[in-house]
């Protein structure tokens, strides 16, 4: 059995999208194995999970730079999945806060950072 998955790429992703790619953007409507993972996803469109920046499931946040607990996500039929390029701003409507998926909740939760950076460029966790 295979599910659909509804996958939007932006910024620099959108090159990704193959034959879908618009300037800044690309949607894709993928089929994969049912059981199949964000990480298998990624497999599938050939792109690095490194080049991710903020990725969405759903509209609950599921990665950010240096933190993506998000590869072992079991995707369901009619997931929506947004990944946004590494220099993407965080959005203003989330300024108070996001809802997550709880892997990365999880991980956030259990690093001393939080999760919070001012700045990537010495981030060694990818």
């Amino acid at each position: 059995m295979t599910i659909r998955i509804d996958v939007w790429l932006y910024g620099e992703l959108a090159k990704y999208g193959g034959e879908q790619a618009k300037p800044g953007f690309a949607n894709l409507y993928l089929e994969l194995p049912e059981g199949a993972t964000v990480a298998d996803l990624l497999k599938k469109i050939q792109m690095p999970t490194e080049e991710r920046g903020i990725t969405f499931i759903n509209g609950l946040l599921s990665a950010m730079p240096g933190v993506q607990p998000d590869l072992s996500h079991i995707l369901q039929d009619g997931d929506r999945v947004a990944f946004f390029h590494l220099r993407s701003m965080w959005p203003f409507q989330y300024r108070h806060g996001a809802s997550m998926i709880g892997e990365l909740a999880q991980e956030l939760s259990s690093r001393e950072d939080k999760g919070i950076h001012h700045d990537y460029r010495h981030d060694s966790s990818g």
